[in-house]
């Protein structure tokens, strides 16, 4: 998960200093092109650092890992603008696979339950929607899972709060042993006496 923050947000660094220089009236379309582009090499190699099976880096298309039931995706958006997310089909179609989970967040009255076999989690990078508010890095990371139709999230919580909750410690048994040394121990001479 750390991996993948530090991978997002320096893709987000790559890009925007790629951008510099160019015109003011394409800027935002460039910096959004190449913020996908180094975001997802930076995504490809987290995933690969992490074992999570990524897939190939192909044009434009979404660079996805697996790990255990979940698929792992990413996307951007300004700030506040989450309908954006469903706007790809095939995030739409990933997203579909989150409906065995659905019931663990929003139980049916009737249903059965299945464990879910597949799942899918997008890191979404949040950025300013100006480029003169802190352009070069996403404002969060936050980790989403959609409902299978992309019109509402199961669960969705900044990375960074994520992490800390994964990390807490759990309150344990205090380690009360004390070693003690065996007497007498020590280098044998020659006569087998010890000294």
């Amino acid at each position: 998960m750390l991996g993948i923050e530090d991978a997002l947000g320096a893709g987000a660094e790559r890009a925007f200093g790629s951008a510099k220089g160019m015109d003011e009236g394409h800027l935002p379309h460039v910096v959004g092109q190449l913020r996908h582009f180094n975001m997802n090499e930076a995504f490809h190699r987290a995933l690969a650092g992490g074992d999570a099976a990524p897939t190939a880096i192909r044009g434009n298309g979404l660079v996805t890992g697996r790990t255990g039931v979940f698929t792992l995706a990413r996307f951007n958006i300004p700030e506040g603008f989450w309908i954006n997310g469903r706007r790809s089909q095939t995030r739409r179609q990933m997203a579909f696979a989150n409906m065995a989970i659905e019931p663990l967040v929003q139980p049916e009255l009737f249903g059965q339950y299945q464990p879910p076999a597949d799942a899918v989690a997008f890191f979404v990078a949040c950025f300013s929607g100006s480029l003169q508010v802190r352009p070069e890095a996403p404002t969060s990371i936050q980790i989403a899972v959609p409902d299978r139709h992309m019109r509402g999230w199961l669960f969705r919580e900044p990375l960074d709060l994520f992490v800390k909750r994964h990390d807490a410690r759990q309150p344990g048994q205090a380690d009360l042993a004390v070693p003690k040394l065996k007497k007498n121990i020590g280098k044998k001479d020659m006569g087998g006496t010890t000294s």
